[in-house]
Parts: structure tokens; C-alpha cells; sequence
């Protein structure tokens, strides 16, 4: 019998961090333990409050059944209260708010509720692949839009074709954003959403990085702040409330979106888990463990960006996010100076911008960058920014 993937399965390579982790693997098999910057898995324990709540929790639901396909009103209702608080956004939660199996979930199953076959979705490059996964799944076409420094990191919309305006039903952004920390103004996302509005185009914003600034200043926004209409957000408690093994986060905008998004949600999974909802309450009613988070990543991004600095690369030092998106010396390819650094006197992953970006008309704008990702323990960091700070490029 001859099993063969479908065609969509067969057009796509290989996951990127999936890249990284058999790099990793090399170093363990000769008896080298690498400080992983490549993939963003927090290693901080998950706060006790949320801990200790889901252990009580899962008592508390023992004959509590299938869950709700969009989440628990009492989870509904924390959203909307954490959103108002963070954000002054009024959101109905029984209309306007849905769960999700965390954001990848959610982000991959929405295209199948908008788009037909042959419809685009404008993603920007470099950029989180369920967003062009999704795409392709749902039978659609991805556009991808470059993000360079030169237009700070942010979309270039004007640029974008009319024919592909005309085909495209939602537009992708991310801010702060994955893997480039750049933060959007206001001025920016209400562009988007005039643009969105212009031309009959969904504004989904992925703002699983809201609550990783670094001084208050920088605070983001969300995209729900210019408009509901015609926008959703997509958040979770991964990042947020190192979270990312208990799948649980939400998207919220506009009714009409969210009871298409529901209707799909339906018939692909059966929600989260009731005890992981209760948990993520918790989660939101404790802003004290973020402040420590947002405290102890700022100590790792001044640890790593000094001691590039001293290696004599630019300072690339990011604003917001968990992530560093630093330019490589002009005489070494991203995927060079990665492999520098995977020498066993350093021993340090991080992830060559080539490979989470996607060529654009002959141009691939992660071409030149490495991102490393602050998950290792603030020690690991300290060893691994005296070992970088040493080299010289």
C-alpha cells in the first residue's frame, strides 16, 4: 500500500524551531549541554497561585464533563474585566469573547472561517507560521510583507498591491512583535484599521507579547483600543504566566467575527479543559508574578545585549518583548554567525533569521539577524554573556 501526504502537507518544510531543537540534540550527543536561545519556551516555573489553584481546581471539576467549546462564562467575564483594567476595552463576554487551545490553535483555525479557496491573507515576514499555515490549510494564499528596520520593523501597507488587496480577507500583525521586539504607535494601528475598514480586510493583531515591556513607556496597545469593528485580538496566559504547557488563551474583537470563529470552533475541538480555565483566572487576578517576570527579563536583556556590544555587534536592544533581533556583522550569513556560536567553547543556540522569514521578491529580510530567545535562567545568561562578550567580530 502506498501512503503518500496531501499537497499540502508535501509544500511544507521543515518547522524552524524543530531545525533548532536537532541542533541541540548534536551538542547532547557529544556531552555538551548548549544555552538554548533558540526557542521561546519560558523555563521559569509556572507561579505557585496558578499551581496550587489548578490542583484544587481539578477536585473542584472532577464530574464537571466536556467543557464549553468557547470557555467558561466566569472565564469569559475574567477577560473582559483584565482587558478593561489593562486596556480601558469594554468587551461583552458573551459575545465578543471566545477561548482558545491557546493562540496557535486558535490562530490556525481562524482562516478556515474567512477564507476560500484562492483568498489571500497578507502575513507579514519574518513571522509566526500559523498565521501562513493556516492559510494553506484553509486552501487559501499567503502575501507575505517584509519587515525591515528601515520601515521599523512595521508593515509597509501602502506597498501592498491593489490586485492582492482586492483578494485578501484578513491582514496578520504582531505587536510587540515575534521576532523583531518592534512596538506599534497608535498612529500605526489605527492606520491598520482604516486600511482594514477601506477595504473590507479582517485586522487580526497576535498580542501574545503584550505584557513583556520593559519600561512603561513602551507599554503596547491593543488593537481593540482603535476599533472593534472589523478587528480581533489574540492573547494567552503562555508568555504572560509561563503557561505555555497548559494551552489556554482567548481571542476578543468584533461579534460577527467572534460567532464565525465560534461556529468553526465548534466542530474542530471541544474547548479547554474546565480546571486549566479556573486556572487561568487565577492567572489573571495576580498582576505581582508579571512584574517579577517583566523585572527578571530585563536583567537577561541588559546581560545579553552588553555583552554583544562588546563584542563589537550593534545594539539591537529590544523594547519590549522576550526576544533579541540583533544584526549580524556584514561578513558572516545569520546561519554562520549562528554556527559560531554553537562552537563548544560557547555552546549557545539561537535562531538564523533566514529561517523563520520567507523570501520576498528576491529578498529575504531576516537575512542578516539571529534572534535569541531570553528562556535560558538568568545564570545561564550571565555564562553565556561572558563567553559571547569575549569574541570579537
Amino acid at each position: 500500500m502506498r501512503i503518500e501526504a496531501s499537497k499540502r502537507v508535501q509544500s511544507i518544510g521543515s518547522y524552524a524551531f524543530a531545525d533548532v531543537d536537532n541542533e541541540v540534540a548534536k551538542l547532547k550527543r557529544h556531552g555538551i549541554s548548549p544555552i538554548d536561545f533558540g526557542v521561546g519556551d519560558p523555563k521559569e516555573p509556572t507561579p505557585g497561585i496558578i499551581r496550587n489553584y489548578t490542583k484544587r481546581a481539578i477536585d473542584k471539576k472532577r464530574e464537571s464533563g466536556y467543557p464549553s467549546y468557547i470557555g467558561s462564562e466566569d472565564f469569559r467575564q475574567t477577560v473582559s474585566e483584565w482587558n478593561k483594567k489593562r486596556f480601558n476595552i469594554d468587551l461583552d463576554p458573551k459575545t465578543e469573547i471566545s477561548s482558545t487551545i491557546g493562540s496557535k490553535e486558535g490562530i490556525f483555525n481562524f482562516a478556515e472561517g474567512f477564507i476560500n479557496p484562492g483568498d489571500y491573507a497578507i502575513i507579514p515576514t519574518p513571522g509566526y507560521p500559523p498565521w501562513s499555515r493556516g492559510t494553506l490549510f484553509s486552501e487559501g494564499k499567503s502575501y507575505f510583507v517584509p519587515l525591515t528596520k528601515e520601515n521599523e520593523f512595521l508593515p509597509d501597507l501602502d506597498k501592498i498591491p491593489k490586485d492582492i488587496i482586492k483578494k485578501a480577507k484578513i491582514l496578520w500583525i504582531n505587536y510587540p512583535n515575534n521576532p523583531t521586539s518592534a512596538i506599534a504607535s497608535k498612529d500605526f494601528l489605527k492606520k491598520a484599521v482604516d486600511f482594514g475598514h477601506d477595504n473590507n480586510i479582517i485586522i487580526a493583531s497576535d498580542e501574545a507579547y503584550s505584557e513583556f515591556y520593559f519600561e512603561e513607556e513602551y507599554r503596547p496597545h491593543s488593537i481593540l483600543e482603535i476599533s472593534k469593528q472589523g478587528t480581533v485580538a489574540f492573547n494567552s496566559l503562555s508568555k504572560r504566566s509561563f503557561m505555555t504547557t497548559y494551552r489556554v488563551g482567548w481571542l476578543a474583537g468584533d461579534k460577527e467575527i467572534i460567532d464565525i470563529f465560534k461556529k468553526v470552533k465548534t466542530n474542530v475541538d471541544s474547548g479547554t479543559s474546565t480546571f486549566i480555565q479556573d486556572a487561568a483566572i487565577a492567572a489573571y487576578n495576580d498582576e505581582s508574578h508579571v512584574k517579577h517576570m517583566r523585572e527578571e527579563y530585563k536583567k537577561k536583556r541588559d546581560y545579553m545585549c552588553q555583552a554583544l556590544k562588546q563584542a563589537g555587534l550593534e545594539d539591537c536592544t529590544p523594547k519590549a518583548t522576550m526576544y533579541i533581533w540583533q544584526k549580524v556583522p556584514e561578513k558572516l550569513s545569520s546561519i554562520e554567525f549562528a554556527k559560531k556560536l554553537l562552537d563548544p567553547k560557547i555552546a549557545c543556540v539561537v535562531t538564523p533569521g533566514e529561517w523563520i522569514s520567507e523570501e520576498v521578491d528576491g529578498m529575504n529580510p531576516g537575512k542578516g539577524y539571529v534572534r535569541f530567545a531570553l528562556v535560558p535562567t538568568i545564570h545561564e545568561c550571565k555564562v553565556a554573556a561572558e563567553k559571547i562578550g569575549k569574541l570579537s567580530f
